[in-house]
């Protein structure tokens, strides 16, 4: 190392294994060796998670900068079952415009290589295939680009650093009407409205839910308002109908609600900035003033748009008539966790249907179907939190479902559920608190619209509308219960020593301007595991104490840290949130460790 270079720990990178193979790549198959002169970034994700798809944003820009140094690389670690089937991870892979080399590691080995404890975790190597730094969470592209700045200079000046193009080789594209569509709406015409959400359009289907009448939007990620040719979203997806007669739509990647004059095709912005809430931002107020994140669905219910935020699981409203956005249900900690709207918990809401008592929606994350009641309260009808899912018919109480994204109110005061995962459609009863499956064989179910005594399945990754029969009898189908893949961290009852790493950035201090710039809040399923050490704080490490009488659970992590650049000749410092949630099965054994690291950004080093 020269001697201007910064001293960093260096650990020897593991070797890059998963059996399912390379994608993005023509093919080819690859080893660190071959990428040997590269600085390399892993990106540890899985395509459920809305955090991992914040952070391929966040990369789009540093990737296309370094493009002749850097090679990012996804390692696609599945969560749920159906995250493991490799089309599954094709299909992800374009769904959400991947442009760097993925390689699928169904069995989490690379995972498990590199201790990675949380989706998304991004690993810094170097040309000369040592790890350097190590990231959870979002928020992080500024750091990791200036430690790449910091590599490229380093290692030009050793002769270590080989440029040119990288292994990335784009798919070719298939000429289907809808590719990856999301959300369906049925329009007063009787045709349907359609988020083409991988081609950043809404497409205006006529009445047989195949035929394309018209297109709204450029078909490249943009944000700009303007007629239908002009007009440019970012994988959008919700769609509602107004009381005016025009759509309200989710345009999930731009952080912000659009409307769709379908009179003129004319589109313009009703609320959002176009940039990412984070914690500390305006939580209401101006609709076009105030940041969003991730909005997935909408739907109206008492006179206001509410909106399914699942980017910091959240349920918010918009008001047409004042113009405003406001929290209306969420802490922003993700779970499973009832009752009055303000202290309720969520897990990535994706799909929202009104009736008049009641507001139905799809908790993905945690694989649950919730409601809302006039009141504000929040009730869960199936589900159970973040670990379990499966396809089990039966008593609510027991039923299991697997990441559902969709959900439709019916005649008879039921509701179906877009069971994505497990590519069927399901049916859920109050009358009688029974789940009962109305469909298989679909593929990545996501939305479903009520057409007379039929529905209107969004078929997302066979990239059509489907028609189905509303059956009298549902069908019958074999139980399966899963629990997540991920391996339990074996500890010792009593004293836990939890230590959240994180190492500002070169060149930026922890921002105390405002009082503390750290914050951790810790929680556990059961709350029992938890004898001491739970609630909120503003120190990263903690001396936790776990119930020997509990055999298991998992420990809920939730981490923040803000840093400023550090120049004092600098009256505007630019400063950077970074935070992570973790939620870690806890496996409680004599003789297990009594420090549980977790990396929010730097090297553990103890």
């Amino acid at each position: 190392m020269t001697d201007s270079a910064p001293r960093r720990a260096r650990v020897r990178a593991p070797e890059l294994i998963g059996k399912g193979g390379w994608l993005n790549t023509g093919d080819q198959q690859y080893t660190l060796a071959d990428l040997r002169g590269r600085i390399v970034v892993l990106d540890f994700w899985t395509f459920c998670c809305i955090n991992c798809l914040h952070v391929l944003d966040e990369l789009r820009e540093l990737e296309e900068k370094h493009r002749d140094t850097l090679v990012v690389i996804g390692v696609h670690s599945p969560k749920f079952v159906h995250e493991a089937e490799h089309q599954a991870v094709v299909d992800a892979v374009e769904r959400y415009g991947v442009a760097h080399p993925v390689l699928d590691d169904p069995e989490l080995a690379t995972w498990k290589q590199y201790a990675v404890r949380a989706w998304p975790t991004l690993v810094v190597i170097d040309p000369e295939g040592y790890v350097v730094a190590q990231h959870a969470g979002e928020g992080h592209a500024h750091a990791i680009e200036r430690l790449v700045e910091e590599l490229e200079a380093e290692h030009e000046a050793k002769g270590t650093l080989r440029r040119g193009d990288g292994p990335y080789v784009p798919p070719e594209p298939e000429p289907t009407t809808l590719r990856f569509p999301g959300k369906a709406l049925l329009l007063p015409s009787g045709n349907f409205l359609v988020s083409g959400t991988t081609r950043h359009q809404l497409v205006e289907l006529a009445g047989d839910a195949e035929t394309a009448l018209r297109r709204f939007g450029t078909g490249t990620r943009g944000f700009a308002d303007g007629g239908p040719d002009q007009a440019s979203f970012n994988e959008p997806q919700g769609l509602a109908l107004l009381d005016d007669g025009s759509v309200v739509v989710a345009d999930t990647v731009n952080h912000a609600l659009r409307r769709l004059d379908l009179a003129t095709g004319e589109v313009t912005t009703l609320a959002g900035t176009g940039r990412q809430w984070w914690q500390g931002s305006a939580t209401s107020g101006p609709a076009r003033e105030v940041d969003l994140s991730s909005p997935w669905d909408v739907a109206v219910f008492g006179g206001k748009v509410w909106i399914a935020m699942a980017g910091v699981h959240q349920l918010w409203t918009y008001d047409p008539d004042a113009g405003t956005v406001a929290v209306a249900a969420g802490t922003t900690n993700e779970g499973l966790v009832d009752g009055p709207g303000a202290e309720a918990w969520f897990a990535q809401p994706s799909g929202l249907a009104a009736t008049a008592d009641r507001l139905w929606l799809a908790d993905s994350e945690t694989s649950a179907l919730r409601w809302v009641d006039t009141d504000g309260q929040v009730h869960t009808a199936v589900g159970t939190g973040l670990f379990d899912f499966g396809h089990r018919d039966g008593a609510a109480g027991q039923a299991l479902f697997q990441h559902p994204l969709g959900v439709t109110a019916l005649p008879d005061g039921s509701v179906a559920v877009a069971d994505t995962y497990n590519h069927a459609l399901r049916r859920y009863d109050p009358a009688t608190g029974e789940v009962t499956t109305l469909a298989t064989d679909l593929r990545e179910p996501s939305d479903a619209v009520l057409v007379g005594e039929d529905i209107v399945v969004v078929e997302s990754a066979r990239h059509r509308l489907t028609r189905l029969r509303l059956p009298e009898e549902a069908v019958r189908v074999e139980s399966v219960a899963h629990r997540t893949r991920r391996a339990a961290t074996e500890v010792a009852p009593g004293r836990l020593r939890l230590d959240v790493i994180f190492q500002a950035p070169a060149g930026q201090k922890l921002d105390t301007r405002y009082g503390p710039s750290t914050r951790l809040l810790v929680s556990a399923t059961p709350p029992e595991l938890l004898l001491k050490g739970e609630g909120a704080d503003t120190d990263l490490s903690r001396e936790l104490e776990l119930n020997p009488a509990v055999s298991e659970g998992v420990l809920h992590v939730s981490a923040m840290a803000a840093s400023c650049d550090d120049d004092p000749a600098n009256e505007y410092p630019a400063c950077h949130v970074h935070q992570q949630d973790w939620g870690v099965p806890l496996r409680l054994t004599e003789g297990g460790t009594d420090r549980l690291p977790l990396v929010l950004a730097g090297m553990d080093e103890q």
